[in-house]
């Protein structure tokens, strides 16, 4: 029989939001018996998404703080909790499971037969809640493309939160670690189709997380470039958090793998749900209808035109330029939309958004 503490569970990954939050299903139990042992359960039950020192912490659980501080460390350790330091005092932080646990658990790019089992549990889970719950509908949009800078047109206004290299260049700490889509698929044995896995990016306290505690490397901002420089050649897409400010990760997304570019592609019109606000606009002096740009769109936004010129879906297209930086005669450049809504500023407003546009279910 699940024990009690795990039932608690629930309502406390509910609470934390995000992606397959809580749901009272065999898989859900299953995947929490093998990622928190009773205790770590416990702990995790009483932490919130705001940090708390061990003392708080200990306080809440009504123990002392030398029976909790090794349970904080080693769910730290295990990716099931966040931790830093600020002001020479360390912190723990209540993680939802996306993103945050699910992910941790594989940015070191480890293939132990515990990851293996633990890819197919996450999975499992993903599967069933799905089945359960049916595809949740989008309002606001969560995530944001961010496009790449070399391909915007000159001329257009380019805010720097269009920028993928203004968050590079702002942060101090920066860490790169494995993508866990890829690499949780490619330990399920499924094909990655040759893309890159250490691509994944954080910044700040979450980078300074991942360096100490989950296997990340660090790097400084040219070597963070470089790293980009590299998703850009395999037609990944720059994605993160749908917000101007307080972004902490850049992923580098595929089509086939990552959760929130399939979830997008199941919608009618995916271009409302995650875009960059530019789309391309192509030369047809300079297009040789090599067809490189329609292989390369990840949401096969493109068709070739009837003037051997390519054609755009604006429904489908993201405006992530994996079509122009893949182009091999340079006919692409990336245009700003008219009128394209600015972004939240940080997590706050967004949430805000969501809550606005939320339609309760007839």
């Amino acid at each position: 029989m699940t024990q009690e503490v795990y039932r608690q569970m629930l309502d406390v990954m509910k609470q934390r939001r995000g992606p397959y939050t809580g749901i009272d299903i065999p898989e859900f139990y299953t995947l929490m018996e093998e990622l928190f042992t009773p205790r770590e359960a416990a702990v995790n039950n009483v932490m919130s998404r705001k940090p708390a020192t061990v003392a708080e912490i200990a306080a809440d659980m009504g123990e002392g703080n030398a029976a909790i501080e090794p349970i904080l460390e080693a769910m730290a350790d295990k990716g099931l909790c966040k931790t830093f330091v600020r002001d020479g005092v360390r912190y723990y932080q209540g993680e939802p499971f996306m993103p945050g646990i699910f992910e941790y658990q594989f940015i070191s790019g480890q293939a132990s037969a515990r990851h293996k089992e633990i890819a197919g549990l996450i999975h499992a889970y993903k599967q069933a809640y799905e089945a359960t719950r049916g595809e949740t509908p989008m309002t606001f949009p969560t995530s944001r493309v961010i496009p790449v800078d070399r391909t915007i047109e000159a001329g257009n206004t380019v805010h720097t939160y269009d920028q993928v290299s203004t968050y590079i260049g702002q942060y101090e700490s920066i860490a790169v670690g494995t993508c866990y889509c890829r690499h949780a698929a490619g330990l399920r044995g499924e094909d990655t189709h040759g893309m890159p896995l250490d691509m994944c990016m954080w910044f700040g306290t979450m980078a300074e997380y991942a360096i100490e505690r989950l296997g990340a490397r660090q790097m400084g901002t040219e070597a963070a470039r470089r790293v980009l420089d590299k998703a850009e050649e395999a037609g990944l897409i720059h994605m993160s958090r749908n917000t101007t400010e307080d972004i902490e990760f850049i992923c580098n997304c595929d089509r086939w793998h990552c959760d929130t570019v399939k979830g997008v592609l199941k919608q009618s019109k995916p271009a409302l749900f995650f875009n960059s606000g530019f789309e391309p606009r192509f030369d047809p002096d300079s297009c040789i209808a090599c067809e490189t740009c329609i292989e390369r769109c990840p949401a096969e936004a493109l068709v070739m035109g009837d003037d051997e010129v390519p054609e755009v879906n604006e429904d489908r297209c993201f405006g992530c330029a994996v079509c122009a930086t893949g182009c091999p005669s340079n006919a692409i450049a990336m245009e700003a939309k008219p009128d394209f809504p600015t972004p939240p500023k940080d997590p706050k407003e967004l949430i805000a958004a969501l809550k606005a546009s939320y339609v309760k279910p007839a």
